[in-house]
């Protein structure tokens, strides 16, 4: 009989072994191969001898595309506006979500599946075509929604210097409110009902339950949400390089993607636009651990 069970195990873990071969396969393909060749990458640059007319040659020279990156003024500008595009987001779209989730499942069921639909809805259109259409709405002269502002005395340059982070952020919240509303929604409704009764029945009213009961209930949703927005929002790329396009406040090295952008495509620097990356990733791999723990420790009080 122990034989025979071992025969089984074996036979289990040769078949899910080859089922997983093509995940491993096109993960380490798609996602280990460029990183470790970013990472190798960085460790080198293209030197040219005599008074630079010589032919270029690749060398060794450890950190000092990191260095070059850290002393670069329009690297560190961009990470400190994508930390404050981080503390304006965050808050804003998790926090929005919460509370619309929470709505959601106090409506009326009839309600729900349009509801669902309606602030779904922006998660489906594409990020590109979503900045195009916020850039039109942002741009004087053709936008109605300006033309609406200043028909009623409220004169606002969505594309100014100080105000297009914030513009930024908006095009971001609307495309991903949505999208996390759905996730918490679905956590909500596996909330136990009996446990809603009995705080019904005990005088709780709607606020009390969702704030004492229900937001407990679904913080590992918003645990992973907050683990994927944080990594999402340090990727941000797609919004500002399209608002580029209408304004000059926001330049090709706005934020580090569009800087590792930059150095890769119009400089030319594949060797510093690697350790700009590598760089980001790190930050990434950072904070998503400390979000990660954070999020233990609160589930598990």
């Amino acid at each position: 009989m122990a034989r025979k069970t071992s025969t089984m195990s074996g036979t289990g873990g040769r078949t899910a072994a080859l089922f997983l071969t093509p995940f491993f396969a096109v993960f380490a393909l798609a996602i280990i191969a460029p990183v470790v060749y970013s990472l190798v990458l960085s460790f080198y640059a293209q030197q040219k001898s005599g008074l630079g007319f010589g032919e270029a040659k690749t060398s060794f020279v450890g950190l000092e595309n990191y260095l070059q990156v850290f002393q670069s003024e329009t690297f560190t500008g961009g990470l400190g506006r994508l930390a404050l595009y981080c503390l304006i987001y965050i808050p804003s779209m998790v926090g929005g979500a919460v509370v619309f989730a929470l709505l959601l499942d106090a409506t009326a069921a009839r309600a729900r599946k349009l509801f669902q639909l309606l602030v779904f809805l922006p998660h489906a259109v594409p990020g590109v075509i979503a900045a195009l259409i916020w850039a039109y709405l942002y741009t004087p002269g053709v936008s109605p929604l300006v033309q609406a502002l200043q028909s009623g005395g409220i004169q606002l340059n969505f594309l100014d210097a100080h105000l297009v982070l914030p513009s930024v952020v908006n095009i971001a919240v609307w495309e991903w409110t949505g999208y996390n509303v759905i996730i918490l929604f679905t956590a909500l409704q596996a909330v136990p009902r009996e446990i809603l009764e009995a705080a019904r029945v005990d005088g709780a009213g709607e606020i009390r339950t969702a704030l004492s009961i229900k937001f407990p209930l679904i913080l590992p949703a918003l645990s992973v949400i907050m683990l994927f927005t944080i990594i999402g929002t340090l990727q941000l790329f797609t919004e500002p390089s399209i608002i580029a396009k209408a304004t000059a406040s926001v330049t090709s090295t706005w934020v580090p993607n569009l800087w590792a952008y930059d150095a890769a495509f119009n400089r030319h620097n594949l060797n510093q636009a690697a350790a700009a990356s590598i760089v980001i990733a790190l930050l990434a791999a950072g904070l998503s651990l400390a979000v990660t723990r954070l999020s233990s420790r609160m589930n598990k009080s």
